[in-house]
Protein backbone atom coordinates (compact mmCIF):
# COMPACT_ATOMS: atom_id res chain seq x y z
CA UNK A 1 0.00 0.00 0.00
CA UNK A 2 1.83 3.10 -1.23
CA UNK A 3 -0.96 5.57 -0.42
CA UNK A 4 -3.65 5.90 2.24
CA UNK A 5 -6.19 5.97 -0.60
CA UNK A 6 -5.35 2.28 -1.21
CA UNK A 7 -6.82 1.29 2.18
CA UNK A 8 -10.55 0.56 2.65
CA UNK A 9 -11.19 3.60 4.86
CA UNK A 10 -14.53 5.39 5.14
CA UNK A 11 -14.67 8.54 2.95
CA UNK A 12 -14.66 10.97 5.87
CA UNK A 13 -11.34 9.58 7.09
CA UNK A 14 -9.83 9.71 3.61
CA UNK A 15 -10.83 13.36 3.21
CA UNK A 16 -9.43 14.22 6.63
CA UNK A 17 -6.11 12.43 6.00
CA UNK A 18 -5.67 14.44 2.81
CA UNK A 19 -6.44 17.70 4.63
CA UNK A 20 -3.88 16.82 7.32
CA UNK A 21 -1.22 16.20 4.67
CA UNK A 22 -0.91 12.42 5.16
CA UNK A 23 -0.11 10.75 1.85
CA UNK A 24 2.20 7.79 2.20
CA UNK A 25 1.99 5.38 5.16
CA UNK A 26 5.03 4.76 7.34
CA UNK A 27 6.51 1.28 7.72
CA UNK A 28 4.42 0.45 10.80
CA UNK A 29 1.26 1.76 9.11
CA UNK A 30 1.89 -0.33 6.00
CA UNK A 31 2.29 -3.45 8.15
CA UNK A 32 -0.52 -2.97 10.66
CA UNK A 33 -3.28 -0.85 9.12
CA UNK A 34 -4.68 -3.44 6.72
CA UNK A 35 -5.05 -6.24 9.33
CA UNK A 36 -6.35 -3.69 11.85
CA UNK A 37 -9.05 -2.59 9.40
CA UNK A 38 -9.87 -6.26 8.76
CA UNK A 39 -10.54 -6.79 12.47
CA UNK A 40 -7.52 -9.00 13.17
CA UNK A 41 -5.87 -9.18 16.58
CA UNK A 42 -2.23 -8.19 16.26
CA UNK A 43 0.92 -7.59 18.23
CA UNK A 44 3.41 -5.22 16.64
CA UNK A 45 6.90 -4.31 17.70
CA UNK A 46 7.44 -0.64 16.91
CA UNK A 47 9.10 2.26 18.68
CA UNK A 48 7.55 5.56 19.76
CA UNK A 49 7.42 8.04 16.88
CA UNK A 50 6.97 5.38 14.20
CA UNK A 51 3.37 6.35 13.40
CA UNK A 52 1.55 3.57 15.27
CA UNK A 53 -1.05 5.96 16.76
CA UNK A 54 -2.37 6.75 13.31
CA UNK A 55 -2.43 3.05 12.44
CA UNK A 56 -4.57 1.91 15.38
CA UNK A 57 -6.48 5.21 15.41
CA UNK A 58 -7.73 4.74 11.87
CA UNK A 59 -8.55 1.13 12.67
CA UNK A 60 -10.81 1.93 15.62
CA UNK A 61 -12.36 5.04 14.05
CA UNK A 62 -13.20 3.24 10.81
CA UNK A 63 -15.65 0.93 12.59
CA UNK A 64 -16.88 3.37 15.24
CA UNK A 65 -20.67 3.71 15.36
CA UNK A 66 -21.23 7.29 16.50
CA UNK A 67 -24.97 6.67 17.01
CA UNK A 68 -24.18 4.08 19.72
CA UNK A 69 -23.21 6.33 22.61
CA UNK A 70 -21.20 3.69 24.47
CA UNK A 71 -17.49 3.19 25.15
CA UNK A 72 -16.52 1.29 22.00
CA UNK A 73 -12.73 1.67 22.17
CA UNK A 74 -10.27 1.61 25.08
CA UNK A 75 -6.65 2.75 24.62
CA UNK A 76 -4.29 2.08 27.54
CA UNK A 77 -1.00 4.02 27.77
CA UNK A 78 1.80 3.97 30.37
CA UNK A 79 1.97 7.72 31.01
CA UNK A 80 -0.27 10.74 31.00
CA UNK A 81 1.97 12.45 28.44
CA UNK A 82 1.53 9.62 25.96
CA UNK A 83 -2.20 9.36 26.68
CA UNK A 84 -2.64 13.09 25.99
CA UNK A 85 -0.73 12.78 22.72
CA UNK A 86 -2.76 9.76 21.62
CA UNK A 87 -6.07 11.45 22.50
CA UNK A 88 -5.10 14.62 20.61
CA UNK A 89 -4.07 12.57 17.56
CA UNK A 90 -7.36 10.67 17.65
CA UNK A 91 -9.31 13.94 17.83
CA UNK A 92 -7.48 15.19 14.72
CA UNK A 93 -8.20 11.96 12.87
CA UNK A 94 -11.88 12.05 13.90
CA UNK A 95 -12.66 15.67 13.10
CA UNK A 96 -14.64 14.82 9.92
CA UNK A 97 -16.77 12.33 11.86
CA UNK A 98 -19.76 14.00 13.60
CA UNK A 99 -19.90 14.20 17.39
CA UNK A 100 -17.18 11.71 18.32
CA UNK A 101 -16.43 12.07 22.03
CA UNK A 102 -12.93 11.09 23.18
CA UNK A 103 -12.22 11.21 26.91
CA UNK A 104 -8.79 11.13 28.57
CA UNK A 105 -8.56 9.53 32.04
CA UNK A 106 -5.15 9.77 33.73
CA UNK A 107 -3.72 9.92 37.22
CA UNK A 108 -2.29 13.16 38.55
CA UNK A 109 -5.45 15.00 37.50
CA UNK A 110 -8.46 16.08 39.59
CA UNK A 111 -11.04 13.33 39.86
CA UNK A 112 -14.11 15.62 39.82
CA UNK A 113 -13.96 16.77 36.19
CA UNK A 114 -13.33 13.19 35.05
CA UNK A 115 -16.38 11.95 36.95
CA UNK A 116 -18.48 14.70 35.37
CA UNK A 117 -17.24 13.82 31.89
CA UNK A 118 -17.94 10.13 32.44
CA UNK A 119 -21.52 10.95 33.43
CA UNK A 120 -21.97 12.51 29.98
CA UNK A 121 -20.56 9.41 28.25
CA UNK A 122 -17.90 8.83 25.58
CA UNK A 123 -17.15 6.73 22.50
CA UNK A 124 -13.40 6.34 23.11
CA UNK A 125 -11.49 6.24 26.39
CA UNK A 126 -7.74 6.92 26.42
CA UNK A 127 -5.82 6.77 29.68
CA UNK A 128 -3.47 5.17 32.15
CA UNK A 129 -4.32 1.77 33.69
CA UNK A 130 -4.39 2.90 37.33
CA UNK A 131 -6.88 5.74 36.88
CA UNK A 132 -9.11 3.77 34.51
CA UNK A 133 -9.15 0.87 36.96
CA UNK A 134 -10.18 3.29 39.73
CA UNK A 135 -13.17 4.51 37.70
CA UNK A 136 -14.15 0.95 36.78
CA UNK A 137 -13.99 -0.29 40.38
CA UNK A 138 -16.23 2.54 41.57
CA UNK A 139 -18.83 1.86 38.90
CA UNK A 140 -18.28 5.04 36.90
CA UNK A 141 -16.99 3.30 33.75
CA UNK A 142 -18.26 0.12 32.09
CA UNK A 143 -16.15 -1.80 29.55
CA UNK A 144 -18.74 -4.33 28.40
CA UNK A 145 -19.26 -2.59 25.04
CA UNK A 146 -15.58 -2.26 24.11
CA UNK A 147 -15.04 -3.46 20.54
CA UNK A 148 -11.40 -2.37 20.18
CA UNK A 149 -8.74 -2.65 22.90
CA UNK A 150 -5.34 -1.03 22.33
CA UNK A 151 -2.32 -1.56 24.58
CA UNK A 152 0.15 1.14 23.58
CA UNK A 153 3.72 0.59 24.78
CA UNK A 154 2.72 -2.57 26.60
CA UNK A 155 6.30 -3.28 27.71
CA UNK A 156 6.50 0.07 29.45
CA UNK A 157 3.23 -0.57 31.31
CA UNK A 158 4.58 -3.89 32.57
CA UNK A 159 7.83 -2.19 33.66
CA UNK A 160 5.73 0.24 35.70
CA UNK A 161 3.99 -2.59 37.57
CA UNK A 162 0.61 -2.55 35.82
CA UNK A 163 0.48 -6.30 35.11
CA UNK A 164 -2.36 -7.15 37.54
CA UNK A 165 -4.34 -4.04 36.59
CA UNK A 166 -4.05 -4.88 32.89
CA UNK A 167 -5.27 -8.41 33.57
CA UNK A 168 -8.26 -7.03 35.47
CA UNK A 169 -9.23 -4.46 32.83
CA UNK A 170 -8.81 -6.86 29.90
CA UNK A 171 -10.97 -9.47 31.65
CA UNK A 172 -13.82 -6.94 31.86
CA UNK A 173 -13.94 -6.37 28.08
CA UNK A 174 -15.91 -8.69 25.75
CA UNK A 175 -14.05 -11.73 24.41
CA UNK A 176 -15.28 -10.77 20.94
CA UNK A 177 -13.29 -7.52 21.00
CA UNK A 178 -10.39 -6.76 18.64
CA UNK A 179 -7.06 -6.39 20.47
CA UNK A 180 -4.13 -4.37 19.15
CA UNK A 181 -0.92 -4.57 21.18
CA UNK A 182 2.06 -2.32 20.42
CA UNK A 183 5.38 -2.73 22.17
CA UNK A 184 8.93 -1.50 21.61
CA UNK A 185 10.38 -4.71 23.06
CA UNK A 186 9.12 -8.27 23.56
CA UNK A 187 9.78 -9.25 27.18
CA UNK A 188 8.19 -12.41 28.55
CA UNK A 189 5.34 -10.45 30.15
CA UNK A 190 4.23 -8.98 26.81
CA UNK A 191 4.39 -12.39 25.15
CA UNK A 192 2.28 -13.85 27.97
CA UNK A 193 -0.41 -11.16 27.63
CA UNK A 194 -0.51 -11.71 23.87
CA UNK A 195 -0.83 -15.48 24.29
CA UNK A 196 -3.65 -15.22 26.83
CA UNK A 197 -5.72 -12.38 25.40
CA UNK A 198 -5.15 -12.21 21.63
CA UNK A 199 -6.94 -14.73 19.38
CA UNK A 200 -5.98 -15.58 15.79
CA UNK A 201 -3.05 -13.25 16.47
CA UNK A 202 -0.90 -11.71 13.76
CA UNK A 203 2.64 -10.91 14.98
CA UNK A 204 4.43 -8.11 13.15
CA UNK A 205 7.77 -6.40 13.60
CA UNK A 206 8.84 -3.12 12.06
CA UNK A 207 12.49 -3.30 11.10
CA UNK A 208 14.58 -1.87 13.92
CA UNK A 209 15.25 1.82 13.55
CA UNK A 210 18.22 1.82 15.91
CA UNK A 211 20.45 2.31 12.85
CA UNK A 212 18.37 5.25 11.70
CA UNK A 213 20.40 7.17 9.13
CA UNK A 214 18.77 10.41 10.33
CA UNK A 215 20.65 10.09 13.63
CA UNK A 216 24.43 10.41 13.90
CA UNK A 217 25.59 8.54 16.99
CA UNK A 218 28.84 9.60 18.65
CA UNK A 219 30.54 7.97 21.64
CA UNK A 220 33.03 9.72 23.94
CA UNK A 221 35.20 7.92 26.49
CA UNK A 222 36.30 9.93 29.53
CA UNK A 223 38.86 9.03 32.19
CA UNK A 224 36.78 9.66 35.31
CA UNK A 225 33.08 9.99 36.13
CA UNK A 226 33.81 13.45 37.54
CA UNK A 227 34.61 14.61 33.99
CA UNK A 228 31.07 14.04 32.70
CA UNK A 229 29.71 17.56 33.16
CA UNK A 230 32.78 19.13 31.55
CA UNK A 231 32.19 16.82 28.58
CA UNK A 232 28.55 17.94 28.39
CA UNK A 233 29.57 21.63 28.27
CA UNK A 234 32.12 21.00 25.54
CA UNK A 235 29.55 19.16 23.43
CA UNK A 236 26.96 21.90 23.90
CA UNK A 237 29.44 24.59 22.89
CA UNK A 238 30.59 22.68 19.83
CA UNK A 239 27.20 21.54 18.55
CA UNK A 240 25.17 24.58 19.74
CA UNK A 241 21.72 22.95 19.68
CA UNK A 242 18.54 24.99 19.80
CA UNK A 243 16.86 22.10 21.61
CA UNK A 244 18.54 19.19 23.44
CA UNK A 245 17.77 16.46 25.98
CA UNK A 246 20.36 15.35 28.55
CA UNK A 247 19.53 11.91 29.99
CA UNK A 248 20.75 10.95 33.48
CA UNK A 249 20.29 7.80 35.57
CA UNK A 250 19.06 9.35 38.80
CA UNK A 251 16.85 12.17 40.06
CA UNK A 252 19.84 13.54 42.00
CA UNK A 253 21.92 13.75 38.81
CA UNK A 254 19.04 15.49 37.03
CA UNK A 255 18.80 18.15 39.74
CA UNK A 256 22.56 18.65 39.91
CA UNK A 257 23.07 18.89 36.14
CA UNK A 258 20.14 21.28 35.66
CA UNK A 259 21.51 23.52 38.43
CA UNK A 260 25.04 23.46 37.01
CA UNK A 261 23.77 24.29 33.53
CA UNK A 262 21.82 27.25 34.87
CA UNK A 263 24.96 28.45 36.67
CA UNK A 264 26.65 28.39 33.25
CA UNK A 265 23.86 30.64 31.93
CA UNK A 266 22.23 27.79 29.99
CA UNK A 267 18.42 27.68 30.04
CA UNK A 268 17.84 24.16 31.44
CA UNK A 269 14.80 22.50 33.00
CA UNK A 270 14.72 19.28 35.08
CA UNK A 271 12.19 16.50 34.49
CA UNK A 272 11.93 13.52 36.82
CA UNK A 273 9.34 11.26 38.41
CA UNK A 274 8.98 13.04 41.78
CA UNK A 275 7.70 16.26 40.21
CA UNK A 276 3.98 16.89 40.55
CA UNK A 277 1.91 16.80 37.39
CA UNK A 278 1.49 20.56 37.13
CA UNK A 279 5.24 21.16 37.17
CA UNK A 280 5.83 18.33 34.69
CA UNK A 281 3.26 19.83 32.32
CA UNK A 282 4.75 23.32 32.53
CA UNK A 283 8.25 21.96 31.98
CA UNK A 284 7.23 20.07 28.86
CA UNK A 285 5.25 23.02 27.48
CA UNK A 286 8.25 25.33 27.90
CA UNK A 287 10.68 22.87 26.36
CA UNK A 288 8.42 21.99 23.43
CA UNK A 289 7.83 25.66 22.54
CA UNK A 290 11.58 26.50 22.69
CA UNK A 291 11.50 28.60 25.85
CA UNK A 292 14.29 26.39 27.26
CA UNK A 293 17.28 24.92 25.49
CA UNK A 294 18.00 21.80 27.56
CA UNK A 295 15.66 19.28 29.15
CA UNK A 296 17.54 17.30 31.81
CA UNK A 297 15.64 14.08 32.39
CA UNK A 298 15.59 10.59 33.80
CA UNK A 299 14.26 7.83 31.58
CA UNK A 300 10.73 8.95 32.46
CA UNK A 301 11.18 11.06 29.31
CA UNK A 302 12.69 8.33 27.15
CA UNK A 303 9.28 7.23 25.93
CA UNK A 304 5.90 8.80 25.43
CA UNK A 305 7.18 12.27 24.55
CA UNK A 306 6.50 13.51 21.05
CA UNK A 307 8.57 16.69 20.80
CA UNK A 308 9.63 17.94 17.38
CA UNK A 309 12.93 19.51 16.41
CA UNK A 310 15.16 18.09 19.14
CA UNK A 311 18.62 18.61 17.62
CA UNK A 312 20.68 16.74 20.14
CA UNK A 313 20.49 13.96 22.73
CA UNK A 314 23.30 13.58 25.27
CA UNK A 315 23.54 10.46 27.42
CA UNK A 316 25.30 11.43 30.65
CA UNK A 317 26.32 7.78 30.92
CA UNK A 318 25.52 4.58 29.06
CA UNK A 319 22.03 3.32 29.85
CA UNK A 320 21.73 0.28 32.10
CA UNK A 321 19.58 -1.31 29.39
CA UNK A 322 20.62 -1.27 25.72
CA UNK A 323 16.98 -1.08 24.61
CA UNK A 324 16.52 2.08 26.71
CA UNK A 325 19.49 3.61 24.90
CA UNK A 326 17.64 3.12 21.61
CA UNK A 327 14.58 4.95 22.99
CA UNK A 328 16.68 7.80 24.36
CA UNK A 329 18.41 8.29 21.03
CA UNK A 330 15.04 8.17 19.27
CA UNK A 331 14.04 11.50 20.86
CA UNK A 332 16.06 13.17 18.07
CA UNK A 333 15.98 12.57 14.30
CA UNK A 334 12.21 12.04 14.30
CA UNK A 335 10.38 11.76 10.98
CA UNK A 336 12.51 13.38 8.30
CA UNK A 337 14.54 15.45 10.78
CA UNK A 338 18.27 15.03 11.33
CA UNK A 339 19.72 14.56 14.80
CA UNK A 340 22.89 13.87 16.76
CA UNK A 341 23.14 11.57 19.80
CA UNK A 342 26.26 11.78 22.01
CA UNK A 343 27.02 9.18 24.69
CA UNK A 344 29.59 9.70 27.45
CA UNK A 345 31.12 6.66 29.16
CA UNK A 346 34.07 5.48 31.23
CA UNK A 347 36.18 2.33 30.97
CA UNK A 348 34.06 0.75 33.72
CA UNK A 349 31.05 0.96 31.40
CA UNK A 350 32.79 -0.90 28.57
CA UNK A 351 30.67 -4.03 29.06
CA UNK A 352 27.51 -1.96 28.49
CA UNK A 353 28.99 -0.63 25.25
CA UNK A 354 29.69 -4.16 24.05
CA UNK A 355 26.07 -5.15 24.73
CA UNK A 356 24.86 -2.03 22.93
CA UNK A 357 27.04 -2.88 19.92
CA UNK A 358 25.42 -6.31 19.83
CA UNK A 359 21.88 -4.86 19.97
CA UNK A 360 22.64 -2.23 17.31
CA UNK A 361 24.51 -4.69 15.10
CA UNK A 362 27.40 -2.28 14.62
CA UNK A 363 30.43 -0.92 16.40
CA UNK A 364 30.16 2.38 18.26
CA UNK A 365 31.86 5.26 16.47
CA UNK A 366 34.37 6.83 18.85
CA UNK A 367 34.95 10.60 18.88
CA UNK A 368 37.37 12.94 20.62
CA UNK A 369 35.88 15.60 22.88
CA UNK A 370 36.09 19.15 21.52
CA UNK A 371 39.04 21.31 22.61
CA UNK A 372 38.60 23.64 25.60
CA UNK A 373 38.66 26.70 23.30
CA UNK A 374 35.08 25.95 22.20
CA UNK A 375 33.95 27.18 25.64
CA UNK A 376 35.04 30.75 24.89
CA UNK A 377 31.87 31.77 23.02
CA UNK A 378 28.66 31.86 25.11
CA UNK A 379 25.67 29.75 24.08
CA UNK A 380 22.68 31.42 22.48
CA UNK A 381 19.55 31.99 24.53
CA UNK A 382 16.27 30.22 23.64
CA UNK A 383 14.24 31.96 20.96
CA UNK A 384 11.01 32.16 22.99
CA UNK A 385 9.52 32.98 26.40
CA UNK A 386 6.30 31.40 27.74
CA UNK A 387 3.39 33.41 29.11
CA UNK A 388 0.70 31.78 31.24
CA UNK A 389 -2.90 32.97 31.46
CA UNK A 390 -5.28 32.03 34.27
CA UNK A 391 -8.02 30.90 31.92
CA UNK A 392 -8.49 27.90 29.65
CA UNK A 393 -11.03 25.53 28.14
CA UNK A 394 -13.41 25.93 31.07
CA UNK A 395 -13.56 29.65 30.30
CA UNK A 396 -14.07 28.89 26.57
CA UNK A 397 -10.66 30.32 25.68
CA UNK A 398 -9.44 29.44 22.18
CA UNK A 399 -6.07 30.04 20.50
CA UNK A 400 -7.67 32.68 18.27
CA UNK A 401 -8.74 34.66 21.34
CA UNK A 402 -5.13 34.86 22.55
CA UNK A 403 -3.83 35.80 19.11
CA UNK A 404 -6.45 38.54 18.88
CA UNK A 405 -5.59 39.91 22.33
CA UNK A 406 -1.89 40.09 21.48
CA UNK A 407 -2.02 41.19 17.86
CA UNK A 408 -5.24 43.20 17.70
CA UNK A 409 -3.58 46.63 17.62
CA UNK A 410 -0.67 45.36 15.45
CA UNK A 411 2.03 46.27 17.96
CA UNK A 412 2.75 42.52 17.87
CA UNK A 413 2.43 40.30 14.79
CA UNK A 414 1.44 36.67 14.46
CA UNK A 415 5.08 35.97 13.52
CA UNK A 416 6.06 37.00 17.07
CA UNK A 417 4.04 34.11 18.51
CA UNK A 418 4.86 30.42 18.82
CA UNK A 419 2.91 27.45 20.12
CA UNK A 420 -0.31 28.02 22.06
CA UNK A 421 -1.49 25.38 24.53
CA UNK A 422 -4.98 25.54 26.05
CA UNK A 423 -5.56 23.46 29.20
CA UNK A 424 -8.73 23.22 31.32
CA UNK A 425 -7.90 26.16 33.64
CA UNK A 426 -4.77 27.70 32.07
CA UNK A 427 -3.41 28.77 28.70
CA UNK A 428 0.18 29.08 27.55
CA UNK A 429 1.57 31.07 24.64
CA UNK A 430 5.16 31.25 23.40
CA UNK A 431 6.36 34.71 22.41
CA UNK A 432 9.68 35.78 20.90
CA UNK A 433 12.07 36.80 23.68
CA UNK A 434 12.40 40.41 22.53
CA UNK A 435 8.61 40.83 22.52
CA UNK A 436 7.81 38.97 25.74
CA UNK A 437 7.54 42.02 28.04
CA UNK A 438 5.40 43.86 25.52
CA UNK A 439 3.15 40.81 25.17
CA UNK A 440 2.84 40.51 28.95
CA UNK A 441 1.71 44.15 29.22
CA UNK A 442 -0.83 43.60 26.45
CA UNK A 443 -2.34 40.64 28.30
CA UNK A 444 -2.32 42.39 31.69
CA UNK A 445 -4.03 45.49 30.35
CA UNK A 446 -6.39 43.84 27.85
CA UNK A 447 -9.37 41.52 28.01
CA UNK A 448 -10.14 38.09 26.61
CA UNK A 449 -13.76 36.97 26.31
CA UNK A 450 -14.79 40.21 28.00
CA UNK A 451 -12.71 39.70 31.13
CA UNK A 452 -9.26 40.53 32.36
CA UNK A 453 -7.15 37.44 33.06
CA UNK A 454 -4.06 37.25 35.19
CA UNK A 455 -0.91 36.72 33.11
CA UNK A 456 2.67 35.91 34.09
CA UNK A 457 6.01 35.17 32.49
CA UNK A 458 7.17 31.64 33.35
CA UNK A 459 10.72 31.40 34.67
CA UNK A 460 12.60 28.57 36.33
Amino acid sequence: MSSFSDFPLRPELQVNLASLGFKSPTAVQQLTLEPALAGRDLIARAKTGSGKTLAFGLGLLNKLDVKRFRVQALVLCPTRELADQVANELRKLARQLPNVKILTLCGGQPMGPQIGSLEHGAHIIVGTPGRIDDHVRKGRLALNNVETLVLDEADRMLDMGFRDVLDELISLTPQSRQSLLFSATYPDGVADIAKRYLSNMLSLEVESESNNTNIEQRFYQISHGSDRFDAVMRLLHELRPSSAILFCHTKKEVAECAELLCEQDVEALPLQGDMDQRDRDRTLIRFANHSATILVATDVAARGLDIDNVDLVINYQLSRDAEVHVHRVGRTGRGEEKGVACTIFTEREQYKLEELNRIRGQEAEMWELPHVSVLDEPLAKPSMHTLQLDGGKKQKIRPGDIVGALCGDKTLSVDDLGKIKIEPMSSFVAVKRKQAKKALERLKNGKIKGRQLKARLLRR
